[in-house]
């Protein structure tokens, strides 16, 4: 774990120290936690690396590298026996009662601790509590190493040195770790490839750290963390990022947003990419083929709120453009009449849903799985929406290339539901396969169309499945009508009953082909044995979590199985009751208070679902707590509701 002030290099540090596992060969999982402010409060990025597959964080800290007092007195305590901590020497006298971004609980329960101990409130005390718990403690005088740095490069300004502080904490870790420290410079060369300067002296900082390490403490620490040979391609994502680089894969070439944390990284990052390559793209084919075009592009457009967000995303679609918008809850709240309106013209729009924790503003950088039924009946009415929920940065991947294919092919919205805690961790993943990228953009109309000039398309016509031929707006030679209203085949409004129950029918009809045609992979996932001691339901991130926590159980000779649910609307009814009413016991494991997915379960299947595990702290399951509570419903000690309270 490396954390600091926001806006001190946190998340840059974490990310050169996961791209330097990752290139050793490594499987990482990092979780990146932060306050909603710009800078000053303090945010800390958690990564685990490990030989094998990874998927989840864990409570425990095995390294805690710090380069300010804040990171030391919130996380020294976390960090387990035999751990240990690299701080910065001349902040030891620092007080705890002196540093104002601590909440007043937290400093209340450290002075507890420390004077339970017979120990003081300086920085220099909660070190020695963590001493007296077999952590091992480790000094780096910084601001004396930056100036070897800086008289290489004729750099004498402390400030812009200190801005390198935090890689040299990384590169301490790395070195009382005895990591190749030429694969470190390497992940600090591809970070910063765009300031060469910036790069050379973060590279020079890692060799004077390393020669300082090995003189004063090689080989102290006990662990090291040789290369891996690695006989398969990877690649090293970050959730947003993976979303972003899925919708111009699938061929979306219309974004639109409006700022809101969690989900503008992913807005910023398409913004960054606007002009795409597209030899060999699935998304663009036939333009692919034309020797003149060489490059495509997306228009990413931030617009002045949500409501003409979803409106002007509902535009593109209109226009025969895949095209999306990105929000979080409040942002939601505010496209509840714009999802209305394409669900009553039939218009294919995907909105990608990153849930936070809620409601009103709620804690806007910190992690919910809290707008399921938000997401199922968000738009007064009835009317029919796709949603489905993915579970790691692989579905996040291909799950965002079928949404569109979904909203195309049924010619209605599709809500995609991620969270804040898929959207800020970071992982390596086999090379995603872009073959498997498939584009389908159901019944359309592309060209001329041949009719007579004036003559009324019948766009909302009746069919057996509920969906009707879709021409493009501006199609030369079709005229329909596009109203809020109910309407006839044609657009024209009508308030005839009986034309209300076709058009009611036709467009809720098609919900029933989707739940016959998507494939059952595309619907669930079922991890584990056919037979086990207790069947875990749930939904969205917390996957990662369960299937860590089964294989630690499993190692017990505790089996579990796992039933995901992927797509929630329309519902996988049929086998989800197969599954369930065969389980010895059933928990089901959610981010929310409610456990609104087991509510949801059970108004499909009739099947009552007591057991349940969830938390709504605003902090993401750990694969530990996880396996504690899982292990505690096994031997029947639990009780039917377990909230989970871990996180600093």
């Amino acid at each position: 774990m490396i954390g600091g002030a926001q806006g001190s290099g946190v998340d840059t540090s974490a990310n050169i120290f996961a791209r330097a596992a990752a290139q050793g060969g490594y499987h990482v999982f990092g979780k990146r936690e932060y306050y909603s402010n710009i800078k000053g409060e303090h945010s800390y990025f958690q990564v685990r690396v490990s030989s094998k597959i990874i998927r989840s964080h864990v409570d425990t800290v095995d390294m805690l590298a710090s380069f300010d007092e804040e990171t030391v007195f919130r996380h020294a305590l976390e960090v387990r026996p035999d751990g240990a901590i690299v701080y910065d020497p001349d902040l030891k006298m620092k007080k705890l009662e002196d540093v104002p971004t601590i909440e007043k609980n937290v400093k209340e329960s450290l002075v507890r601790r420390l004077s339970q101990s017979g120990l003081g409130t300086t920085m220099q005390d909660i070190l020695e509590l963590a001493r007296k718990r077999g952590v091992h403690l480790y000094p780096i005088p910084y601001m004396d190493l930056l100036k070897q740095v800086g008289q290489k490069f004729g750099e004498s300004s402390l400030s812009s040195l200190s801005r390198m502080t935090n890689v040299m904490a990384v590169a301490s870790s790395y070195a009382l770790l005895s990591f190749d420290s030429s694969i470190l410079k390497d992940a600090i060369m591809k970070v910063f490839r765009s300031k060469q300067k910036v790069a050379e002296m973060n590279q020079a900082a890692v060799d004077v750290v390393y020669s300082f390490v090995q003189e004063k403490y090689d080989g102290s620490f006990g662990y090291t963390l040789p290369p891996i040979k690695v006989n398969e391609r990877r690649i090293f994502m970050r959730g947003n990022v993976t979303v972003g680089i899925a919708k111009e894969l699938a061929g979306c070439r219309l974004q639109t947003y409006y700022p809101i944390t969690p989900a503008s990284d992913e807005s910023e990052y398409l913004e960054a990419h606007e002009v795409i390559e597209l030899d060999n793209l699935p998304g663009e084919p036939e333009l692919a083929e034309q020797q003149t075009v060489k490059n495509g592009s997306i228009v990413v457009v931030q617009t002045e709120d949500e409501i003409a967000a979803i409106t002007m995303a509902i535009g593109g679609g209109l226009a025969g453009v895949r095209s999306s918008t990105s929000t979080s809850g409040p942002g939601f709240s505010l496209m509840a009449e714009g999802l209305g309106w394409a669900g009553m013209n039939e218009v294919p729009v995907v909105v990608t849903l990153y849930q936070r924790a809620g409601p009103s503003t709620g804690m806007p950088t910190r992690h919910e799985q809290g707008d399921l039924r938000f997401a199922l009946f968000t738009g007064h009415g009835e009317f029919p929406r796709i949603v489905l929920a993915s579970g790691d940065l692989e579905e996040v991947f291909y799950d965002t290339v079928r949404a569109f294919n979904y909203a195309e092919r049924y010619q209605t919205p599709v809500i995609h539901i991620i969270d804040k805690a898929l959207a800020n961790s970071d992982t390596t993943l086999p090379m995603l396969d872009i073959a498997k990228v498939k584009i389908d953009r159901g019944v359309t109309i592309t060209g001329k169309y041949e009719t007579n000039n004036g003559v009324e398309f019948p766009r909302f016509k009746q069919t057996e499945t509920g969906i009707s031929l879709r021409p493009a707006v501006g199609t030369k030679g079709v005229v329909y009508w596009l109203t809020g209203d109910e309407h006839d085949e044609f657009g024209h409004i009508s308030e005839d009953p009986t034309n209300r129950v076709i058009m009611m029918d036709k467009r809720m009809k098609k919900l029933e082909v989707a739940d016959r045609e998507i494939p059952l992979s595309e619907k669930v996932n079922f991890f584990g044995p056919e037979e086990a001691k207790i069947t875990v339901l749930s939904w969205g991130s917390t996957k990662g979590a369960i299937l860590d926590a089964i294989d630690w159980l499993r190692e017990e000779g505790i089996d579990v199985n796992f039933l995901q649910i992927r797509l929630i609307n329309p519902f996988p009814t049929e086998y989800v009751s197969n599954v369930l009413s065969r389980a010895k016991k059933i928990v089901d494991v959610e981010m929310n208070y409610s456990g609104q997915l087991a509510e949801v379960t059970m108004e499909k299947t009739c099947i009552p679902i007591k057991n349940k595990i969830v938390k709504y702290n605003g902090r993401p399951m750990s694969c530990e707590e996880l396996y504690h509570a899982l292990k505690s419903f096994a031997e029947g000690t639990a009780p039917t509701r377990v909230v989970l309270t871990n996180g600093s």
